[in-house]
């Protein structure tokens, strides 16, 4: 799963503006309803990211921490993060999901991995998630109640080739810490999941060759090509109060190409 390359946040245009103070910009907020409960997605301005966005709205004051919009946050650096997370909770007072879409690769074979991309890669697809989770969590316990949803991607366990080893050694961190959360949260009634799809067509996938597209629907139970709401459908189900005996699941949404 590719989705391209979120670094900065914003706020949706279903729930309030968000300005930091960094940049300068407007400073009006329109205040969270609290009849819904607040969701925050990483990489909301994506295809798969926005997706989950329409799906969570309905139900949710949705927050989206993406490239566009009205406040710029590296989130591939530390501190801009944990400026964002403080921001998000000086505005809305919560977090009940929290869901990690945002993501960056690199391409290329072991001997041209550089370790500076590499690092940017985990600190984008990993480090973030874990911030912003830290940051979130004590609410979500306080509460009784909390969502925390990661977007991995199936090629952990079927990579398509060598070129994407910190793309690939990310999602594995993010499963391994859907597990270990689950296990350390589950008593607050916080539930930790993840969502891994499968080749996606979206803006962020049109590097890959067609051929690569017709060979993996091919080999898909489904034999259709996957969308973004595939992915969408199941993090709204996620979401849900009925869904907490899935914590510590990784649900693989690939139409049937990896079975496990």
């Amino acid at each position: 799963m590719l989705d391209g390359a979120p670094i900065l946040l914003t706020a949706s245009p279903v729930t309030n503006q968000l300005t930091n103070p960094k940049n300068g910009g407007p400073s009006d907020v329109r205040q969270t309803n609290q009849d819904h409960r607040v969701a925050v997605v990483t990489g909301g301005a994506g295809a798969i990211g926005g997706a989950i966005v329409a799906r969570l709205a309905p139900d949710h004051t949705v927050v989206v921490l993406d490239r566009t919009g009205d406040v710029v946050v590296d989130l591939g650096d530390t501190d801009d993060v944990r400026w964002a997370a403080k921001l998000v909770l000086d505005r809305h007072g919560r977090c009940d999901v929290f869901v990690h879409a945002a993501a960056t690769f690199a391409f290329g074979p072991l001997e041209q991995v550089e370790l500076d991309a590499w690092r940017q890669v985990q600190a984008v697809n990993v480090e973030a998630a874990l911030l912003l989770t830290q940051a979130f969590a004590p609410g979500m316990r306080d509460r009784g109640f909390g969502r925390v949803i990661f977007i991995v991607s199936n090629t952990f366990w079927s990579p398509p080739d060598g070129q994407m080893l910190s793309y690939v050694a990310s999602k594995g961190a993010l499963i391994g810490m859907t597990r270990t959360l689950a296990a350390g949260l589950g008593r607050d009634g916080i539930a930790v999941t993840a969502v891994a799809p499968g080749l996606t067509r979206t803006p962020a996938s049109a590097t890959r060759a067609a051929a690569e597209f017709a060979d993996t629907e091919a080999h898909m139970a489904l034999h259709r090509p996957l969308t973004p709401d595939d992915t969408a459908a199941v993090v709204a189900m996620l979401a849900r109060d009925e869904a907490e005996a899935l914590t510590g699941q990784t649900l693989t949404a690939d139409g049937g190409l990896v079975m496990r």
